[in-house]
């Protein structure tokens, strides 16, 4: 298979309620929302899905919570910008701005206990 992980899912309490942060978080709206799921395209075309862990099929067998989703930005500044605002969001933030082996990060903790990571790389 010769493919490009473009599609990312994750499995949430109630796809609106998820929507609503996310669309703070990524500053733009779902392209889809319904009851069960909701879509964004981020700007690099990569899709992000939130699912109902309740209807999703087949059903899942793990427990919600615990993936990570990685964003990459252009640098420290960046990454400064964004857990401050995220912080005045109210995002749980689990880890603050430190610089790590492979480059600057922080992370946080959405209501279903997803981490999202956002980083730049050094250099």
């Amino acid at each position: 298979m010769n493919s490009i992980a473009h599609y990312f899912l994750l499995y949430v309490d109630s796809p609106a309620t998820s929507a609503n942060l996310y669309s703070r978080l990524l500053d733009k709206p779902p392209v889809e929302l319904g009851p069960t799921f909701a879509l964004f395209i981020l700007d690099n075309g990569v899709k992000l899905g939130l699912w109902s862990r309740h209807t999703v099929e087949p059903a899942a067998q793990a427990s919600v919570g615990g993936s990570e989703a990685g964003f990459c930005v252009a640098d420290i500044a960046t990454v400064d910008d964004l857990h401050t605002r995220w912080v005045q969001l109210g995002m749980s933030i689990i880890q603050s701005p430190v610089e790590a082996d492979f480059g600057y990060t922080f992370v946080a903790q959405d209501p279903d206990g997803h981490r999202l990571r956002v980083f730049t790389v050094n250099p």
